[in-house]
């Protein structure tokens, strides 16, 4: 995980914001408009030939980051994305161009889920709840999904670099099959998988300064120390 910031955007209501950068991030977010009814919020030049573009997806946000200057950077992610209809909304998805990886069906776990795969390679498992089926307080319609090669050492890394706080883990054979944690007010959930994909995310915190430093000791490596940027924020950046 990568946290990351290079453009002016609005500010979260979240403490964790996903981030993905993509060349043609036109067309993502086209895809998300089709799919999820995303709006565009906002969206900022960055480089010589990109932008940053902040979405809403219901009660939720997305930054998007496009340009050929990510080509060869690109990151993408995983996402549980709830929705009213899972059906409706993942032939929405096939028909927007999305690979299917599940067609909807009943799960054990409270849902009923489909997953899809976009032409960027995101991963979107979107799920209708079960009426009987809570959500942890303020869980939001998208939530990331991590997919660490393990996960209780990440775990571990969340609690001490970001003060997560854990949720449930649920293991089979050794295996985490499900984790979910909370950092600040927002929730990150994930599956041990060995194929990694690396996610970036955008934390919004009350000391840049602290954070950096128990992150580093916790572990990571320095992508930039704390910096303070032209459009009002002071910002590091950190690979786990």
């Amino acid at each position: 995980m990568s946290t990351s910031t290079v453009a002016p955007i609005d500010r979260s209501v979240r403490t964790l914001t996903p981030f993905i950068a993509v060349p043609n991030a036109d067309e993502l977010i086209e895809f998300l408009k089709r799919t999820l009814d995303a709006e565009e919020a906002s969206r900022h030049p960055h480089g010589s030939d990109g932008f940053v573009a902040a979405l809403k997806i219901r009660d939720s946000d997305l930054l998007i980051m496009g340009g050929e200057s990510v080509r060869g950077h690109e990151r993408i992610g995983a996402f549980h994305v709830c929705v009213p209809d899972c059906d409706a909304t993942y032939h929405r998805a096939i028909e927007a161009g999305a690979t299917s990886m599940g067609e909807p069906a009943d799960r054990p776990y409270g849902e009923r889920a489909g997953f899809v795969k976009d032409f960027a390679g995101n991963y979107w498992y979107i799920a209708t709840r079960f009426p009987s089926s809570v959500a942890p307080e303020g869980v939001g319609s998208v939530l990331p999904f991590a997919h660490p090669s393990k996960a209780l050492p990440f775990i571990d890394f969340l609690k001490r670099a970001f003060g997560a706080r854990e949720i449930a883990v649920f293991q089979h054979e050794g295996r985490v099959m499900h984790a979910a944690v909370r950092i600040g007010n927002a929730v990150l959930e994930m599956g041990e998988s060995p194929d990694f994909q690396p996610s970036s995310f955008y934390l919004d915190v009350d000391d840049c300064d602290a954070v950096y430093q128990r992150a580093i000791e916790a572990g990571a490596t320095s992508l930039w120390p704390p910096t303070d940027q032209l459009y009002g924020d002071r910002t590091a950046g950190l690979l786990d």
